[in-house]
């Protein structure tokens, strides 16, 4: 076996799915994210959503001013779908360079997805508009159908829309946002070269079992859930593949913890402080860190058409003790206290610094 390395150097990353929140919650999140990734997809699911170019020029706006300019950090927005949205709309809001895409979520499918797509007939000539202008579609991929069982809505999904989409619009580019099921994994690897898809840390780490160990664990509850461990696997063996069409998506989803430990808990899982170090353990436990470039830095802005990052990211193997609680903000607010992922873990890899 290959001796572990010390240290890696690779291209700065970049993050393919990532929920900054607005406000107080923005002010204290935002700079965890741009600390580490050159760019990030912005999910637009606010309250109200955002629906139009402006909108989301204006949410580009909070999110600049609440990071620190010295890490040259670029969001890249996204469009909230709805039934009514124009076409229009998105083909000038791309045309300005202020959507980079746009995202499906299926009505009331996970958080402030009441807006959403309630029939993918509605949005056929979004689609078709779409399709015409090389603007990439991005979904969250679950049925919401009650009689579906929660760990099976993903599979369910792909049979029911996500197959029958592909062929109709065969030149729409698709990313198939933070799989979690052995079947995604399978459909995309033989889907065309259109579809790609996005894995998170925590999908790489836990199996549902997180949800229930020593009693309700709401800080590992996220949409989609985590599954069974055999879909655990499949994730790992894609995300450490090297094939070009899985890359990085954090999912980071910060709550508040009155909103985490409520009655009707939110889903969501704050993991933008230390996602990369987890990504790294991953990727050297199964033997692949040659790989965690290309996954991190390389595919992400080859299937979106972007150039990679010149600068670049240095991890050493030093011990990472991740905290229990964080508390962040913004100068002269109340602070947050968030959980992040892997809380009281010693993750074995840590960021030591970024160089141009």
């Amino acid at each position: 076996m290959a001796a572990i390395p010390r240290q890696l150097l690779i291209r700065r990353p970049d993050d393919w799915h990532v929920h900054l929140r607005d406000g107080a919650m923005l002010r204290a999140v935002a700079p965890e994210t741009a600390r580490v990734f050159r760019r990030a997809i912005v999910m637009p699911n606010l309250l109200p959503p955002i629906t139009t170019a402006a909108a989301a020029a204006a949410y580009r706006e909070r999110i600049l001013a609440a990071v620190d300019a010295s890490t040259g950090f670029e969001p890249l927005m996204t469009a909230y779908l709805t039934d009514t949205i124009a076409a229009a709309e998105l083909e000038r809001g791309f045309a300005e360079g202020v959507f980079t895409a746009a995202k499906l979520y299926p009505a009331r499918a996970t958080t402030n997805a009441e807006a959403g797509v309630s029939d993918l007939a509605h949005i056929t000539p979004a689609l078709e508009a779409m399709e015409r202008i090389g603007m990439p579609l991005l979904i969250h991929g679950e049925v919401t159908d009650p009689e579906v069982d929660v760990f099976d809505r993903e599979e369910v999904f792909i049979e029911r829309h996500l197959d029958p989409l592909l062929r109709r619009h065969q030149g729409l580019k698709v990313v198939f946002e933070h799989i979690t099921t052995a079947e995604a994994v399978a459909f995309v690897a033989a889907g065309p070269p259109t579809l790609a898809a996005t894995i998170t840390p925590h999908h790489l780490q836990i199996n549902r079992n997180a949800m229930f160990r020593g009693g309700l664990r709401p800080d590992a509850y996220c949409l989609p859930v985590a599954k069974r461990e055999l879909h655990r696997i499949a994730l790992r063996g894609a995300a450490t593949s090297g094939e070009p069409r899985f890359f990085l998506g954090t999912d980071s989803a910060p709550h508040s913890r009155q909103a985490k430990e409520s009655a009707c808990g939110c889903a969501g899982i704050f993991n933008a402080p230390h996602a990369l170090e987890s990504y790294a353990q991953v990727f050297e436990q199964e033997g692949a860190l040659e790989r965690l470039e290309a996954f991190a830095s390389e595919f992400g802005p080859r299937f979106y058409g972007l150039p990679r990052n010149e600068d670049r990211i240095e991890l050493v193997r030093q011990p990472l003790e991740v905290p229990l609680m964080m508390e962040l903000g913004g100068a002269g607010e109340s602070p947050q206290p968030l959980v992040p992922f892997q809380a009281g873990e010693t993750l074995p890899w840590q960021i030591k610094s970024a160089t141009d």
